[in-house]
Formats: C-alpha cells, sequence, structure tokens
C-alpha cells in the first residue's frame, strides 16, 4: 500500500509543469508570430510560383522560405527557445531504493528525492537563456537579410548586364552605319580604305565585348539561381524582366536614426550585454546553497518506519564564486564595447554610403541630362563634318567612342546609385557594413519589407514604399 502511494506521487510529479517566465512567454510568442508563415505546423508553405514576370518580392519570398541557411538559423533560434524553459525548471525528481539483507530482507525501503537550487538561481538562469534567445532571434533575421541581399546582388547584376548589351549593340549598329559611310565614302575615291578597316576594327571589338557580357550571365544566373536555394540538381529560375527600386529621399542623420531603431547586429548585441547582466545574477546566485529532501519508507516495518533526510551544498571556494562574478562583470563590458563600437562604425558607414549614392545622382542627372544629349549632338555633327570632308576618320569614330563610353558610364552610375541604396539599407536593416559588396537588399518599404515584415514572415515589418519599374 505504501509502495503504491509513492509510485502515485511519481505519476503525479510527472505530470506537473513550470511557470513560464516573462522572457520565455516573450520568446514563445515571437516563434508564434513567425512560424505561422515561415513553417507553419512546422512544414515548408507551398512556395510562389516564379515566372519572369515575378515581382522582386515573390522572388525573395521565395528565398526565404527555401534558402538552406535561413532555414538553419530558424531551428537555431527554436531550439534557444526551447533552452529558457530547460534552464528554469528544476531537476527531475528521483526514486531512491534501499534494502538491508541478512539471511532475509530485513527492511525494503523505496523513497522520493528532490533538488532545489538555491534562491534565485533558476530565475536567473532562465534570464539569461531568455537573453541569448533574443540574440539567436536576431541571427535568423540577418539570415534573412544576407538571403535577400544575395537574390537582390544577382538581380541587380543581371539587370544592368542587360543595359550594357543594349549600349554595346546599340553602339555596334551605330559602328556598322560609319562603316557603310566609310564605303561610300571610299568608293567615291574621299578617302582611303584606312577609315574603312578603323570602322571594321572598331565593330571587332565590341563584339567581342558584346560575347564576353554574353558569356558572363551564365555566372550571374548560377549565383540568382543559389540565391534562391535551388540545388544543382534543379532546374534554372527564370530570369525576372521587370526591374523594380525605389528613392532613397532620406537625409544620413534619418538613415542614422533608423539604423539605431531597426538594425539586427545592434539588437543581437544589446541581447549580448543583457544576457551578460544575466551570467552577472546568475554567478552571484552561485553563493546560495542548494538543498536536496528526500523521503524512505521501511515497508518491512509494521507500524512503517519512515526516514526523512536532506542534505545542503556548501559554496565553500570563494576565489571560484569571485572568479565567476569578474568574469561575467569582464563579459558585459566588453559587450558594452563591442556595441559602442558598432554604433560608431555604424555611423560612419551610413556617411559614407550616403555621400556615394548622393556622387552616383549627381553624376547620373550629369549623363542623361547633359552629356549624353549634347555626346549624340556632337556624333551627328562629326558625320556630317566627315561627309563634307571637314573631319577625318579618327575624329567621327572618337566622337562614337565617346559616346560609347558616356552610354557606359551612364549605365554604371545607375548601377552605383542602387547598390549605394541597397547597401544604405543593408546597413540600416542589420548586416554589418564590412558584408556590403554588391549591394542587395531592400530598405523598409521595399520588397524585402513586404516579404519579411509586411507579409508577416518577420514582426515589425514597415509599410510599403512605391516602386519604379523598367523592362529588364
Amino acid at each position: 500500500m505504501k509502495t503504491f502511494v509513492i509510485l502515485s506521487l511519481l505519476v503525479l510529479l510527472a505530470g506537473c509543469k513550470g511557470t513560464p517566465t516573462p522572457g520565455e512567454k516573450e520568446a514563445r510568442s515571437q516563434v508564434q508570430a513567425v512560424a505561422g508563415s515561415y513553417r507553419p505546423e512546422g512544414q515548408k508553405p507551398a512556395l510562389p510560383v516564379l515566372t519572369s514576370q515575378s515581382s522582386l518580392s515573390n522572388f525573395l519570398t521565395y528565398a526565404l522560405l527555401n534558402q538552406p541557411q535561413v532555414e538553419a538559423a530558424y531551428f537555431d533560434w527554436l531550439a534557444s527557445v526551447e533552452r529558457i524553459t530547460v534552464a528554469r525548471s528544476l531537476p527531475d525528481p528521483q526514486l531512491t531504493f534501499q534494502m538491508d539483507i541478512e539471511d532475509v530482507v530485513t527492511s525494503l525501503m523505496p523513497g522520493l528525492m528532490m533538488s532545489f537550487p538555491g534562491a534565485g538561481k533558476l530565475r536567473a538562469a532562465g534570464a539569461l537563456a531568455a537573453a541569448e534567445s533574443q540574440a539567436q532571434y536576431f541571427a535568423f533575421r540577418t539570415a534573412c537579410l544576407q538571403s535577400a541581399y544575395a537574390v537582390e546582388g544577382a538581380y541587380y547584376q543581371l539587370y544592368f548586364l542587360n543595359e550594357k548589351l543594349r549600349v554595346n549593340r546599340e553602339t555596334l549598329g551605330l559602328l556598322a552605319d560609319l562603316a557603310k559611310l566609310a564605303r561610300a565614302q571610299n568608293e567615291v575615291g574621299k578617302v582611303t580604305l584606312q577609315d574603312v578597316l578603323r570602322a571594321q576594327i572598331q565593330q571587332n571589338r565590341v563584339e567581342t565585348e558584346i560575347a564576353n557580357l554574353e558569356d558572363s550571365r551564365a555566372a550571374l544566373l548560377a549565383q540568382f539561381k543559389a540565391a534562391l536555394g535551388l540545388g544543382a540538381d534543379q532546374p534554372a529560375p527564370p530570369v525576372p524582366e521587370r526591374f523594380e527600386s525605389a528613392p532613397l529621399d532620406l537625409t544620413a542623420d534619418k538613415l542614422f536614426e533608423q539604423a539605431l531603431a531597426q538594425n539586427t547586429r545592434l539588437k543581437g548585441m544589446e541581447a549580448d550585454v543583457r544576457a551578460a547582466e544575466a551570467a552577472i545574477t546568475q554567478a552571484y546566485k552561485a553563493r546560495m546553497p542548494d538543498v536536496s529532501v528526500g523521503l524512505m519508507a521501511d515497508v518491512k516495518m509494521n507500524p512503517t518506519v519512515y526516514r526523512p533526510w536532506g542534505t545542503v551544498s556548501v559554496p565553500l571556494w570563494r576565489d571560484k564564486l569571485a572568479a565567476e562574478v569578474a568574469q561575467a562583470q569582464a563579459n558585459k563590458r566588453a559587450g558594452e564595447a563591442r556595441l559602442s563600437a558598432e554604433q560608431i562604425a555604424l555611423a560612419v558607414a551610413v556617411a559614407e554610403k550616403a555621400f556615394l549614392y548622393r556622387e552616383a545622382s549627381r553624376n547620373l542627372e550629369l549623363l542623361q541630362n547633359q552629356l549624353l544629349p549634347r555626346q549624340r549632338q556632337s556624333l551627328e555633327l562629326a558625320r556630317c563634318g566627315y561627309l563634307a570632308g571637314q573631319i577625318d576618320f579618327l575624329n567621327l569614330t572618337d566622337t562614337e567612342q565617346t559616346l560609347l563610353r558616356f552610354g557606359l558610364d551612364e549605365v554604371e552610375a545607375r548601377k552605383q546609385r542602387e547598390l549605394s541604396r541597397t547597401e544604405l539599407s543593408l546597413i540600416v536593416q542589420g548586416m554589418p557594413p564590412s558584408s556590403a559588396g554588391v549591394g542587395a537588399i531592400v530598405t523598409p518599404g521595399t520588397a524585402l519589407t513586404e516579404a519579411m515584415g509586411g507579409g508577416g514572415m518577420l514582426p515589425g515589418g514597415s509599410a510599403s514604399a512605391k516602386k519604379t519599374k523598367g523592362g529588364m
């Protein structure tokens, strides 16, 4: 009967649940908000159907849902959330058993033992695990940004590759006209065959450049495919035919304010500082003794003999306890220093990228509104002068080459402006400036925000801004 009571008590304890901490509740609320769209019921949702007419937002959503690196960061975060429950929970009870045997069994004592960590230890451990979970949450958000960065990098590179091809093909057509003009002039004896050969040499150079650009497309398509999380054995994705961009109207100061409020790298560092603070509290709690209590019952005795017992740990090694506190305090100070250094680097990066954006915008305005129109006019005048015998073919081809150079400069200025904008957005959202290379992320209010925030994938998304579209 007594054994039955003890076993019944064990079954009852097996169904017990602890009390979630505020940090655990917040973490699970974040998981619920993200999982509903990212991994509903723990499964990958249906991916968007991609076509050449799909918007950039669709490609970004596809990558976020399909990219293995994002998925790995997501489940790392989920594991860290579960560690909060483990950290704040009491140790499991232990079933004890003791027998005294002489010639026969003289005593049979089943029992139950429970351990209770010192006051505040479980709360401190739960707070530490919750802070570490927040750092993992921002690591997941950074992985989402990295995925979008890769998608947009290939997207913009493909678009500007097509733009360079367009400029070179227009130039090739222009050179064909100049070659015809030189042959016509040669046939009537106004110029020598050398002018025809010069035109053909220029054509051959542009044709080779076009071939090189076309050959580079395969590498960019491979990057685009990998950015979408597609394996080598899967078919290549369709290439988008539309180009989407968004203006950047904010000043560097406003961008820096946004970065301080939104940057996931800063948020992760702040979480690291909070984790260090929780570790300090936990280190101080190590001075509190742990208690274990138990009860055994000798069921062979009549009446039954009960044997309560208990143990108390003695935190004796003061140098060890002091070292734990000092280590936690040093970790906090290091975390605060890293956070301060990142804020300083962030201000510099925002200022630099904002300058590059403004510089590219000025260069683009100069090329589109002044240099290109005037150079086209200059080419027409040079053509007329060549027909009239007033200038030689070298001056004519030099004018044509200047037009080609201005055309490619215009494409490069557009590219630089777009990449500067995207790198600024990258810094604001949370990737470190050192990672910004080909410029591939979206500011608050563009396609990434729609895919991650406005679409419900990540909480805290911003409203969508107006986009400009063009043929790709």
